[in-house]
């Protein structure tokens, strides 16, 4: 008699998960310090601290960009190492925005939006960039979903700043991942914009189920959108807040009132 094996697999809650964890990019001196990060999935969680406090290194941790010095980190239970065979199968399937968007200048709109379809391709397909019609098709439909429809001829470089970011987002949204990494996202963008980019990501993060992990400077801006919010301060998580309701929630007692937090980050996009 065969046994039935009910359990065919393993789901968590917890789609991220940090506990002590200590980076450093020179010997001696630590980018994070200590930090502990548990992100609900399907949730949205922002990053919000100075330049330099570590906000960056958070998503690069993640990603597999980089490995702790000390302390351990799971991405949906696997370890984000890029020696790890079966986080490698994973990758594409967490969507990664740098600062710099990473757009290809010189290429077009669809182009660029295509390239999140890479790791499904051939090797052959992807160098000569002959994509399959039903790839296309998904392209051209996230570039409506983003409200580019009709722009994919155009070249990336001859975008306006909101419409690069949209295009960075749809070329995310193509790898059809289940976490998405944003780096200072709205940075620069006046507020209009910023509210529309940022609503676009809250659109797809509904859509698709996404999991979204943002990094800002903006503390109001981050309240707004994100269900948590972790202040970093010289590469140490000092706080961890939210909003329910009219209120604003500490998950996790920290020294600081919220004005004193308010007051240092609010508005804080040009440093």
């Amino acid at each position: 008699m065969t046994q039935r094996n009910h359990a065919q697999s393993i789901s968590t809650k917890k789609i991220i998960q940090m506990s002590d964890i200590w980076t450093s990019y020179d010997l001696g001196v630590f980018a994070l310090r200590g930090v502990n990060v548990s992100i609900d999935r399907g949730t949205n969680y922002a990053i919000v601290g100075q330049s330099g406090s570590g906000k960056s290194t958070l998503l690069k941790l993640i990603n597999g960009m980089m490995i702790p010095n000390r302390g351990t980190i799971k991405v949906d239970y696997t370890l984000p190492d890029m020696k790890e065979k079966r986080f490698r199968k994973m990758l594409h399937t967490i969507g990664y925005i740098p600062q710099n968007l990473g757009l290809v200048k010189n290429s077009t709109v669809l182009e660029n939006v295509l390239l999140g379809a890479l790791p499904r391709l051939g090797i052959i397909q992807s160098m000569l960039k002959k994509f399959p019609k039903d790839e296309v098709a998904e392209a051209k439909k996230i570039l409506g979903l983003v409200g580019l429809a009709g722009k994919e001829g155009r070249k990336a470089y001859m975008l306006s700043g909101g419409e690069k970011r949209r295009v960075a987002i749809a070329r995310a949204l193509m790898q059809k991942p289940m976490i998405l990494l944003a780096d200072e996202i709205v940075s620069e963008l006046d507020s209009v914009t910023a509210h529309e980019i940022m609503d676009l990501v809250a659109d797809a993060q509904r859509r698709f189920n996404l999991t979204a992990i943002m990094v800002h400077h903006d503390m109001k801006l981050a309240l707004e959108y994100a269900n948590r919010v972790a202040v970093i301060q010289d590469g140490q998580k000092i706080l961890e807040i939210g909003v329910e309701g009219d209120t604003i929630v500490d998950f996790q007692t920290g020294d600081m009132s919220t004005e004193e937090i308010m007051e240092m980050y609010t508005g804080d996009s040009k440093k």
